[in-house]
């Protein structure tokens, strides 16, 4: 078998086993049997990377609402008022938050006798013509300490169209505010960042590059990004450093007291009364309903029966899921599927549960409790290279899985944090099946088995451009035309 033929099969193992076994490998996009069935409190993908305009500041993204069509009107997509949305930070390793950023949203539906969501061009966040508005406050909590830092801050709307949104970058961009101490906020509506060929991962792994020598005979054809065209809901905090780590200083990429810990969490109050009257009343205490640090944990790593379960769980309660890491039933089906290939190991896969719920040794080690967080080292700075492969210290969207040799690796990439560009598919993949490139081999001494490390989807990058300043998210698509217009492509 040519090294091309064994990689296709790899890449077809893997993604038949991650449809049959997990559910979703989208980064959390539906990732859970009970919160696929509320999309408001659906968080999708959650990003924590230093700024790569200032250094001296970390910028926090997490994303709800999976797989937005653009044209959902005439009631098009809103966070949810009744749902509390958080940005936890953990700075000293023991899964809890020492820092929580709250949202708490508002709506404000100035016309009672209309049906629509703007009745005239919209041309800022408080237009008048915009009779459906948000705003929120944000709330800094340290233990029982809750500090206000804005109320009524508006946020986005709705990309409507040339008609209703004629200069929709400018109008957006009001949402972003200073808070003062630093701290720069942003909500409403975004193109979707994450980046996935959907479509041939839940058609039994036949993934498009890979056709010849897999399921579907035919030519080989590019990936589709079956993300394109979408948007998301976005909550986009730019914080200094200083304010997020234990001792309130910026560290040195060596000293590991400048690695904070990151995860995303939505809750709900336990008691839900529909009235008469056609209203919702709720009660009760907060429930967790959904969380996300790393990607693809709750697709990929947990088993669908204890999926809900595990969105209800704390990153400080995460020994219990420990043996999941371990025994991955993902590596054993690749096995079971592609017995000619080098195998994967089922068993013993203290590699991942070390990377995943510890940190990276040297790198972004929090310390010995198991804990499901994005784990970023602040000292590390933000690569700045031309991402070419022959470029010593390029920023790739495989970081340090790039299968090949660099000088000066990409540090700055998952599982580092996770930046906007980075290709977690492949990388989360290569690493479950023992591919993880030559460079993980040399600096941990990982396995890097071939050609388990160059499995990929075909899809590589974002539909769009990220923005160069903050939020950095694209702009959402609008809903008079965007990429799920297009005609003529047919899909193998």
């Amino acid at each position: 078998m040519s090294k091309l033929s064994r990689a296709c099969a790899v890449a077809g193992a893997l993604l038949i086993a991650a449809s049959s076994a997990s559910g979703v490998l989208a980064s959390s996009h539906r990732e859970a049997p009970l919160i696929s069935m509320d999309p408001e409190a659906d968080s999708t993908d959650l990003y924590a990377f230093v700024d790569p305009v200032d250094a001296h500041y970390v910028d926090l993204i997490a994303n709800y609402i999976p797989m937005e069509d653009p044209a959902g009107g005439p009631n098009f997509w809103v966070f949810d008022p009744t749902v509390k949305y958080v940005i936890h930070v953990d700075n000293n390793g023991d899964g809890r938050p020492d820092i929580s950023f709250e949202f708490r949203f508002t709506t404000i539906g100035s016309g009672p006798d209309s049906f629509l969501y703007n009745n005239n061009q919209v041309t800022s966040v408080t237009d008048p013509n915009l009779l459906v508005r948000q705003t929120y406050t944000l709330t800094r909590v340290t233990g029982d300490n809750a500090r206000v830092l804005g109320s009524g801050i508006p946020t986005a709307p709705a990309n409507i169209g040339p008609r209703s949104t004629p200069d929709y970058p400018t109008t957006a961009g009001g949402a972003i505010q200073g808070l003062g101490g630093g701290v720069s906020v942003f909500a409403g509506q975004r193109d979707d960042p994450f980046f996935a060929d959907l479509g041939s991962i839940f058609d039994l792994g036949g993934l498009r590059p890979f056709n010849p020598v897999h399921l579907i005979p035919g030519a080989a054809a590019p990936g589709i990004d079956n993300l394109a065209g979408l948007n998301v809901h976005s909550m986009a905090l730019r914080v200094p450093v200083a304010s997020l780590t234990r001792d309130h200083m910026t560290h040195a990429a060596s000293d590991l007291r400048g690695v904070i810990g990151v995860w995303t969490a939505a809750y709900r109050q336990s008691v839900t009364v529909r009235t008469s009257a056609g209203g919702v009343v709720n009660s009760g205490p907060w429930r967790q309903v959904s969380r996300l640090g790393n990607p693809l944990i709750n697709e990929v790593i947990i088993p669908r029966g204890m999926k809900d379960y595990w969105n209800s769980q704390s990153p400080a309660q995460d020994a219990q899921f420990v043996k999941y890491y371990e025994k991955p039933e993902l590596a054993g089906l690749i096995n079971l599927l592609y017995p000619s290939l080098p195998p994967a190991r089922t068993t013993g896969r203290t590699d991942l549960s070390l990377i995943l719920l510890h940190g990276i040794p040297t790198v972004n080690n929090t310390g010995s409790v198991p804990a499901d967080e994005l784990r970023l080292n602040t000292g590390i700075a933000p690569c700045t290279a031309d991402p070419a492969d022959d470029q010593v210290g390029a920023c790739r969207s495989i970081g340090v899985f790039f299968n090949g040799t660099d000088a000066a690796p990409d540090l700055q990439a998952w599982p580092n944090g996770r930046r906007l560009t980075d290709d977690v598919v492949d990388m989360a993949l290569r690493a479950v099946a023992d591919g993880y490139g030559p460079i993980l081999h040399s600096l941990f001494g990982l396995p890097d088995n071939s050609p388990n490390n160059v499995v990929g989807d075909g899809v590589n990058a974002n539909d769009q451009p990220f923005l160069a300043t903050f939020p950095y998210i694209a702009t959402p698509n609008q809903g008079y035309s965007h990429e799920h217009h297009a005609r003529g492509i047919v899909p193998l």
